[in-house]
């Protein structure tokens, strides 16, 4: 059996730079934006056939969709930047070419085509089964020996991912607080999460799937047009969003993350701060290859310092010191967390 690993964390710390890494590493198939892609619905209850399986990974994702017909795509989503048969308007876009599989090849489509070929014959089986199946099959496809899948935004899946995965290991990516909090402040995916989170504290509703037309109607003017099939994207650029409540998505994220970790048995989870790979890349990435179970190749360590864009460190500190003092005051519990739960 392949080794699993999945890097967890809050987002905007640097994992896309690491997703390049790894796919740069010629043992390793680097799953990008994996479970953002396909999210819960990839793993039903019970048994299923391949068939079934397939449309759900196939299936295009609607709030990604929304945000495409909206004008408001994100940075991650590396189909739309060379698209091939698939639209947003139209078709719509399979979930794993959105983000998935572009970041492995240059021709998504065929790729697409010729996983659906031999997924769509796998008999009935469990859901993390399934995703085993097609992460050994595209490990097959690409010559690699380990899996690691990297998503932002993604503490919230690492339970059931331990769940699916018990053998699998976890690597809990983070960065300094206040900066990854202005960068997500000028995401326009994380300022969609906090306007979405509103609408749910709003109508007291703890998931979507509960919100009644009675709640949509109750919405203000500049909430409700969010959840229709396309909507204004002003209404999430131009909305003036306080500092301090990224800093505080930012703190529960990490909070949430080092809780995790901190229950997983020895040898199953390890910590990467940005920072540390900024300062010392070959040491980080030669302990990260050892966790992964990879080698770390030195053209590999060589290529992967190379990526790193050290100009995105303090950038918080440069803001107006009222806005710097905003945002470390609204970390300061994640910071708490990481300090009191962070290996040493």
């Amino acid at each position: 059996m392949r080794s699993l690993t999945f890097v967890v964390g809050t987002g905007r710390s640097g994992s896309t730079a690491l997703s390049r890494i790894l796919n740069s590493h010629p043992d390793v198939l680097s799953l990008n934006e994996y479970m953002a892609s396909v999210g819960d619905a990839s793993f039903p209850e019970g048994k299923v056939g391949g068939a079934e399986f397939w449309q759900r990974l196939r299936r295009p994702a609607p709030h990604f969709e929304r945000m495409i017909r909206s004008g408001l795509p994100l940075p991650e989503f590396l189909y739309t930047r060379r698209p091939g048969r698939y639209t947003a308007e139209t078709t719509g876009i399979p979930a794993l070419s959105l983000m998935v599989l572009p970041h492995l090849t240059d021709d998504p489509d065929t790729l697409l085509d010729e996983l659906g070929e031999a997924v769509v014959r796998w008999p009935e089986r469990t859901a993390a089964e399934h995703h085993r199946a097609l992460f050994d099959l595209l490990c097959g496809r690409f010559g690699r020996t380990a899996v690691v899948e990297r998503s932002g935004y993604s503490t919230g899946w690492a339970p059931g991912l331990r769940e699916a995965f018990p053998d699998a290991r976890f690597v809990h990516m983070f960065r300094d607080g206040p900066d990854c909090a202005l960068s997500m402040s000028r995401h326009p995916g994380y300022r969609t999460i906090l306007l979405l989170r509103e609408i749910k504290a709003r109508a007291g509703i703890d998931s979507f799937a509960d919100l009644t037309p009675e709640h949509v109607r109750a919405l203000p003017a500049d909430l409700a047009p969010l959840l229709d099939d396309r909507f204004d994207p002003a209404l999430v650029r131009d909305r003036d969003l306080p500092l301090r409540s990224f800093g505080a998505l930012w703190s529960e994220l990490v909070a949430d993350g080092t809780e995790f970790l901190a229950g997983l048995p020895a040898g199953l989870g390890t910590t990467l701060a940005y920072e540390d790979l900024l300062d010392r890349p070959g040491e980080e990435l030669t302990r990260l290859a050892g966790f992964i179970g990879v080698d770390p190749l030195p053209p590999w360590l060589d290529y992967g310092s190379a990526l790193l864009d050290h100009s995105r460190r303090g950038s918080a500190a440069r803001s107006p010191a009222a806005e710097f003092t905003e945002l470390k005051e609204s970390c300061a519990p994640g910071s708490r967390a990481l300090r009191e739960r962070r290996p040493r």
